[in-house]
Protein backbone atom coordinates (compact mmCIF):
# COMPACT_ATOMS: atom_id res chain seq x y z
CA UNK A 1 0.00 0.00 0.00
CA UNK A 2 1.33 3.41 -0.85
CA UNK A 3 1.93 6.01 1.75
CA UNK A 4 1.32 8.77 -0.36
CA UNK A 5 -1.59 9.86 -2.32
CA UNK A 6 -1.33 11.63 -5.36
CA UNK A 7 -3.52 14.62 -6.32
CA UNK A 8 -6.83 12.80 -7.46
CA UNK A 9 -9.18 14.75 -9.82
CA UNK A 10 -12.94 12.88 -9.98
CA UNK A 11 -15.06 14.63 -12.32
CA UNK A 12 -18.31 13.75 -12.94
CA UNK A 13 -20.94 14.76 -15.80
CA UNK A 14 -24.66 14.68 -15.68
CA UNK A 15 -26.33 16.16 -18.14
CA UNK A 16 -24.95 19.57 -18.50
CA UNK A 17 -23.84 19.56 -14.71
CA UNK A 18 -20.16 18.69 -13.32
CA UNK A 19 -18.89 17.75 -10.51
CA UNK A 20 -14.92 18.15 -9.67
CA UNK A 21 -13.59 16.76 -6.40
CA UNK A 22 -10.05 17.18 -5.83
CA UNK A 23 -8.64 14.91 -3.15
CA UNK A 24 -5.25 15.89 -1.72
CA UNK A 25 -2.77 14.43 1.29
CA UNK A 26 -0.19 12.40 1.90
CA UNK A 27 -0.30 9.88 4.86
CA UNK A 28 3.26 11.12 5.65
CA UNK A 29 2.22 14.93 6.05
CA UNK A 30 -1.05 13.69 8.02
CA UNK A 31 0.21 12.30 10.43
CA UNK A 32 2.41 14.76 11.43
CA UNK A 33 -0.45 17.07 11.62
CA UNK A 34 -2.84 14.72 13.39
CA UNK A 35 -1.82 14.03 16.45
CA UNK A 36 -2.83 10.58 18.62
CA UNK A 37 -4.22 10.24 22.26
CA UNK A 38 -6.20 8.79 24.62
CA UNK A 39 -9.53 9.74 25.26
CA UNK A 40 -12.04 10.67 28.13
CA UNK A 41 -16.18 10.37 27.95
CA UNK A 42 -17.88 9.42 25.33
CA UNK A 43 -18.19 10.28 21.78
CA UNK A 44 -21.36 12.39 20.46
CA UNK A 45 -23.98 9.50 19.37
CA UNK A 46 -21.97 6.39 20.16
CA UNK A 47 -24.20 5.39 23.06
CA UNK A 48 -27.93 4.99 22.39
CA UNK A 49 -29.47 8.42 24.31
CA UNK A 50 -31.42 6.18 26.00
CA UNK A 51 -29.11 4.42 27.77
CA UNK A 52 -26.05 7.59 28.20
CA UNK A 53 -26.80 8.59 31.26
CA UNK A 54 -26.66 5.33 32.68
CA UNK A 55 -23.71 4.46 31.51
CA UNK A 56 -21.81 8.13 31.96
CA UNK A 57 -22.82 7.77 35.79
CA UNK A 58 -22.09 4.58 36.59
CA UNK A 59 -18.99 4.33 34.23
CA UNK A 60 -17.56 6.40 36.60
CA UNK A 61 -17.94 4.19 39.47
CA UNK A 62 -14.43 2.88 40.78
CA UNK A 63 -11.12 3.75 38.40
CA UNK A 64 -11.10 0.17 36.71
CA UNK A 65 -14.01 1.68 34.52
CA UNK A 66 -14.65 3.95 32.31
CA UNK A 67 -18.10 5.12 30.36
CA UNK A 68 -16.40 4.18 27.02
CA UNK A 69 -15.49 0.70 28.30
CA UNK A 70 -18.71 0.07 30.30
CA UNK A 71 -20.41 0.70 26.54
CA UNK A 72 -18.02 -1.77 24.61
CA UNK A 73 -19.15 -4.32 27.69
CA UNK A 74 -22.40 -3.66 27.32
CA UNK A 75 -22.73 -3.28 23.27
CA UNK A 76 -20.58 -6.28 23.20
CA UNK A 77 -23.06 -8.53 25.34
CA UNK A 78 -25.80 -7.60 23.68
CA UNK A 79 -25.93 -4.98 20.77
CA UNK A 80 -27.75 -2.70 23.44
CA UNK A 81 -30.72 -5.10 23.29
CA UNK A 82 -32.53 -5.11 27.02
CA UNK A 83 -34.76 -7.76 25.59
CA UNK A 84 -31.59 -9.98 24.72
CA UNK A 85 -31.38 -14.05 26.08
CA UNK A 86 -28.51 -16.07 24.94
CA UNK A 87 -28.26 -19.77 24.29
CA UNK A 88 -26.90 -20.47 27.29
CA UNK A 89 -29.30 -18.10 28.82
CA UNK A 90 -28.12 -15.32 29.66
CA UNK A 91 -30.37 -12.03 30.14
CA UNK A 92 -31.09 -8.98 29.53
CA UNK A 93 -28.63 -5.88 28.28
CA UNK A 94 -25.87 -7.15 30.46
CA UNK A 95 -26.15 -10.44 29.64
CA UNK A 96 -26.06 -12.05 33.30
CA UNK A 97 -26.83 -15.38 33.71
CA UNK A 98 -29.07 -16.03 36.56
CA UNK A 99 -27.12 -17.27 39.40
CA UNK A 100 -24.62 -14.37 38.87
CA UNK A 101 -27.95 -12.05 38.53
CA UNK A 102 -28.93 -13.38 41.93
CA UNK A 103 -25.99 -12.41 43.88
CA UNK A 104 -24.72 -9.42 41.62
CA UNK A 105 -28.05 -7.70 40.88
CA UNK A 106 -29.12 -4.56 42.38
CA UNK A 107 -32.24 -2.31 42.19
CA UNK A 108 -30.25 0.71 41.16
CA UNK A 109 -33.43 2.81 40.37
CA UNK A 110 -35.62 2.10 43.90
CA UNK A 111 -38.56 0.80 42.47
CA UNK A 112 -38.32 -2.01 44.91
CA UNK A 113 -37.18 -5.02 42.52
CA UNK A 114 -33.63 -6.04 41.43
CA UNK A 115 -34.86 -6.33 37.69
CA UNK A 116 -32.18 -8.37 34.65
CA UNK A 117 -34.34 -6.82 32.11
CA UNK A 118 -34.73 -2.71 33.08
CA UNK A 119 -31.79 -1.08 32.23
CA UNK A 120 -31.58 0.81 34.72
CA UNK A 121 -30.87 -1.72 37.14
CA UNK A 122 -29.24 -3.80 34.26
CA UNK A 123 -26.16 -1.13 33.50
CA UNK A 124 -25.35 0.01 37.13
CA UNK A 125 -25.30 -4.06 38.20
CA UNK A 126 -23.01 -4.39 35.38
CA UNK A 127 -20.54 -1.54 36.54
CA UNK A 128 -21.01 -2.52 40.27
CA UNK A 129 -19.76 -6.58 39.39
CA UNK A 130 -16.68 -5.25 37.43
CA UNK A 131 -16.10 -2.74 40.23
CA UNK A 132 -16.12 -5.75 42.76
CA UNK A 133 -13.91 -8.09 40.61
CA UNK A 134 -11.61 -5.49 40.11
CA UNK A 135 -10.94 -5.10 43.84
CA UNK A 136 -10.75 -9.63 44.09
CA UNK A 137 -8.05 -9.28 41.87
CA UNK A 138 -6.63 -6.03 42.87
CA UNK A 139 -3.18 -7.85 44.11
CA UNK A 140 -2.76 -9.45 40.92
CA UNK A 141 0.49 -8.24 38.69
CA UNK A 142 -0.48 -6.40 35.37
CA UNK A 143 -2.75 -3.58 35.06
CA UNK A 144 -6.10 -4.06 37.39
CA UNK A 145 -8.52 -3.08 34.36
CA UNK A 146 -6.87 -6.00 31.84
CA UNK A 147 -7.56 -8.40 35.39
CA UNK A 148 -10.80 -7.21 35.60
CA UNK A 149 -12.12 -7.59 32.30
CA UNK A 150 -10.18 -11.18 32.51
CA UNK A 151 -12.27 -11.96 35.85
CA UNK A 152 -15.12 -10.78 33.77
CA UNK A 153 -14.67 -13.50 31.15
CA UNK A 154 -13.08 -16.57 33.34
CA UNK A 155 -13.17 -15.84 36.58
CA UNK A 156 -11.82 -14.52 39.33
CA UNK A 157 -10.31 -17.43 40.76
CA UNK A 158 -8.86 -18.21 37.17
CA UNK A 159 -6.97 -14.82 37.08
CA UNK A 160 -6.20 -15.21 41.03
CA UNK A 161 -4.46 -18.42 39.83
CA UNK A 162 -2.61 -17.24 36.83
CA UNK A 163 -1.76 -14.36 38.50
CA UNK A 164 -2.61 -12.28 35.61
CA UNK A 165 -4.87 -13.10 32.46
CA UNK A 166 -5.24 -16.78 32.17
CA UNK A 167 -3.63 -18.62 29.03
CA UNK A 168 -7.25 -18.92 27.43
CA UNK A 169 -7.28 -18.07 23.76
CA UNK A 170 -11.13 -16.70 24.60
CA UNK A 171 -10.46 -14.96 27.47
CA UNK A 172 -6.82 -12.65 25.94
CA UNK A 173 -9.65 -12.30 22.97
CA UNK A 174 -12.39 -10.77 24.99
CA UNK A 175 -9.54 -8.23 27.20
CA UNK A 176 -8.16 -6.97 23.96
CA UNK A 177 -11.39 -6.50 22.04
CA UNK A 178 -12.89 -4.87 24.90
CA UNK A 179 -10.21 -2.49 25.41
CA UNK A 180 -10.09 -1.66 21.75
CA UNK A 181 -14.04 -1.18 21.11
CA UNK A 182 -14.17 1.29 23.65
CA UNK A 183 -11.79 3.24 21.90
CA UNK A 184 -15.10 3.87 18.94
CA UNK A 185 -17.39 4.89 22.03
CA UNK A 186 -14.60 7.34 23.23
CA UNK A 187 -14.62 11.30 22.13
CA UNK A 188 -10.93 11.28 20.94
CA UNK A 189 -8.56 13.86 22.41
CA UNK A 190 -7.15 15.60 19.85
CA UNK A 191 -7.36 14.54 16.23
CA UNK A 192 -7.63 10.61 14.58
CA UNK A 193 -4.45 9.02 13.28
CA UNK A 194 -5.78 8.40 9.78
CA UNK A 195 -5.23 4.73 8.63
CA UNK A 196 -2.96 3.34 5.53
CA UNK A 197 -6.03 1.08 4.01
CA UNK A 198 -7.87 4.51 3.16
CA UNK A 199 -6.63 4.99 0.05
CA UNK A 200 -7.09 1.94 -1.37
CA UNK A 201 -10.80 1.31 -0.18
CA UNK A 202 -11.25 4.87 -1.89
CA UNK A 203 -9.85 3.02 -4.97
CA UNK A 204 -11.81 0.58 -4.94
CA UNK A 205 -15.05 2.50 -4.38
CA UNK A 206 -14.44 4.68 -7.24
CA UNK A 207 -13.76 1.58 -9.59
CA UNK A 208 -17.40 0.78 -9.14
CA UNK A 209 -19.06 3.79 -9.91
CA UNK A 210 -21.39 3.63 -11.95
CA UNK A 211 -22.73 0.64 -10.90
CA UNK A 212 -26.30 -0.39 -10.40
CA UNK A 213 -27.31 -0.26 -7.05
CA UNK A 214 -28.94 -3.67 -5.95
CA UNK A 215 -30.53 -4.40 -1.98
CA UNK A 216 -28.82 -6.86 -0.05
CA UNK A 217 -26.30 -7.05 -2.95
CA UNK A 218 -22.31 -7.47 -2.00
CA UNK A 219 -20.88 -7.42 -5.25
CA UNK A 220 -20.58 -11.71 -6.15
CA UNK A 221 -21.05 -12.96 -9.25
CA UNK A 222 -24.74 -13.96 -8.34
CA UNK A 223 -25.26 -10.12 -7.86
CA UNK A 224 -23.71 -9.34 -10.97
CA UNK A 225 -21.22 -7.36 -9.05
CA UNK A 226 -24.22 -4.94 -8.00
CA UNK A 227 -23.86 -3.34 -4.54
CA UNK A 228 -25.84 -1.98 -1.24
CA UNK A 229 -24.63 0.51 0.82
CA UNK A 230 -22.73 -1.68 3.17
CA UNK A 231 -22.43 -4.25 0.85
CA UNK A 232 -19.93 -1.72 -1.10
CA UNK A 233 -18.17 -0.42 1.57
CA UNK A 234 -17.46 -3.60 3.23
CA UNK A 235 -16.39 -4.59 -0.31
CA UNK A 236 -14.07 -1.60 -0.27
CA UNK A 237 -12.62 -2.71 2.80
CA UNK A 238 -11.98 -5.95 2.48
CA UNK A 239 -10.29 -5.47 -0.85
CA UNK A 240 -7.10 -3.91 1.49
CA UNK A 241 -7.54 -6.86 3.79
CA UNK A 242 -10.12 -4.91 6.73
CA UNK A 243 -12.94 -7.43 7.57
CA UNK A 244 -16.50 -5.23 8.32
CA UNK A 245 -19.73 -6.33 9.28
CA UNK A 246 -22.34 -7.21 6.64
CA UNK A 247 -24.65 -4.26 8.35
CA UNK A 248 -24.22 -0.42 8.30
CA UNK A 249 -25.04 0.51 11.79
CA UNK A 250 -22.27 -2.70 12.70
CA UNK A 251 -20.05 -1.22 10.70
CA UNK A 252 -20.30 2.05 13.02
CA UNK A 253 -18.06 0.49 15.80
CA UNK A 254 -15.26 -0.22 13.39
CA UNK A 255 -13.32 3.01 14.68
CA UNK A 256 -12.55 6.43 16.59
CA UNK A 257 -15.03 8.84 15.26
CA UNK A 258 -13.67 12.05 13.81
CA UNK A 259 -15.55 15.34 14.00
CA UNK A 260 -17.33 16.60 10.64
CA UNK A 261 -14.33 18.98 10.89
CA UNK A 262 -11.75 16.39 11.04
CA UNK A 263 -13.04 13.96 8.22
CA UNK A 264 -10.31 12.19 6.09
CA UNK A 265 -10.80 10.60 2.65
CA UNK A 266 -11.54 6.79 3.51
CA UNK A 267 -13.45 7.45 6.86
CA UNK A 268 -17.03 5.86 6.58
CA UNK A 269 -19.48 8.39 6.75
CA UNK A 270 -23.46 7.34 7.93
CA UNK A 271 -26.96 8.73 8.57
CA UNK A 272 -29.41 7.30 11.23
CA UNK A 273 -33.12 8.11 11.34
CA UNK A 274 -32.47 9.27 14.92
CA UNK A 275 -29.54 11.19 15.62
CA UNK A 276 -29.50 10.08 19.38
CA UNK A 277 -29.68 6.33 18.25
CA UNK A 278 -26.98 4.84 16.13
CA UNK A 279 -28.64 1.69 16.09
CA UNK A 280 -31.25 3.53 14.11
CA UNK A 281 -28.10 4.35 11.09
CA UNK A 282 -29.87 3.54 7.49
CA UNK A 283 -26.94 4.25 5.29
CA UNK A 284 -22.97 4.67 4.75
CA UNK A 285 -20.73 5.50 2.40
CA UNK A 286 -16.97 6.65 1.87
CA UNK A 287 -15.58 9.87 2.34
CA UNK A 288 -13.43 11.26 -0.53
CA UNK A 289 -13.23 14.85 0.74
CA UNK A 290 -14.34 18.44 -0.03
CA UNK A 291 -18.02 17.15 1.15
CA UNK A 292 -18.60 14.39 -0.30
CA UNK A 293 -18.87 10.52 -0.57
CA UNK A 294 -19.17 7.60 -2.69
CA UNK A 295 -21.97 5.33 -1.95
CA UNK A 296 -24.47 2.90 -3.35
CA UNK A 297 -27.85 5.66 -2.72
CA UNK A 298 -30.93 3.41 -3.61
CA UNK A 299 -32.97 0.82 -5.70
CA UNK A 300 -33.13 2.92 -9.22
CA UNK A 301 -29.63 4.72 -8.56
CA UNK A 302 -26.47 3.90 -9.23
CA UNK A 303 -23.27 4.51 -7.19
CA UNK A 304 -22.46 7.92 -7.34
CA UNK A 305 -21.23 10.68 -5.16
CA UNK A 306 -23.00 12.62 -2.97
CA UNK A 307 -23.08 15.26 -0.75
CA UNK A 308 -22.51 14.11 3.16
CA UNK A 309 -23.93 17.49 4.92
CA UNK A 310 -27.61 16.04 5.00
CA UNK A 311 -29.95 16.46 7.69
CA UNK A 312 -29.81 12.70 8.94
CA UNK A 313 -26.01 12.79 9.02
CA UNK A 314 -24.84 11.34 12.48
CA UNK A 315 -20.88 10.94 12.27
CA UNK A 316 -18.24 9.17 10.90
CA UNK A 317 -15.55 6.10 12.08
CA UNK A 318 -12.36 5.89 10.91
CA UNK A 319 -11.76 2.63 10.33
CA UNK A 320 -8.89 0.52 11.52
CA UNK A 321 -7.92 -2.98 11.52
CA UNK A 322 -8.15 -3.55 15.41
CA UNK A 323 -11.21 -1.71 15.62
CA UNK A 324 -12.88 -4.19 13.19
CA UNK A 325 -11.70 -7.27 14.51
CA UNK A 326 -12.91 -6.28 18.25
CA UNK A 327 -16.44 -5.89 16.73
CA UNK A 328 -17.83 -8.68 18.73
CA UNK A 329 -19.47 -12.12 17.38
CA UNK A 330 -21.53 -14.26 19.17
CA UNK A 331 -20.68 -15.85 22.13
CA UNK A 332 -21.32 -17.40 25.52
CA UNK A 333 -22.07 -14.71 28.37
CA UNK A 334 -20.60 -14.80 32.18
Amino acid sequence: MRKTWLIVIIAVGVCFSFLALLVIGTYSAAASLLGGGGAVGLAPGAVPAAYQPLVERYGTMCPAISPPLLAAQLYTESGWNPNARSGVGAEGIAQFMPDTWATHGIDANGDGKPDVWDPADAIPSAAAYDCQLAQDVKGVPGDNTDNMLAAYNAGAYAVIAAQGIPAYAETRDYVKSIRTLAQSFSAPVGRVPPTQQAAGAIEFAQSKLGTPYLWGGTGTAADNGRFDCSGLTQAAYHSVGIELPRVANDQWNAGPHPGRDELLPGDLVFFATDLTDPRSIHHVGIYVGGGYMIDAPHTGASIRFDPIDVPDYIGATRVTQAGAQALPSPSASH
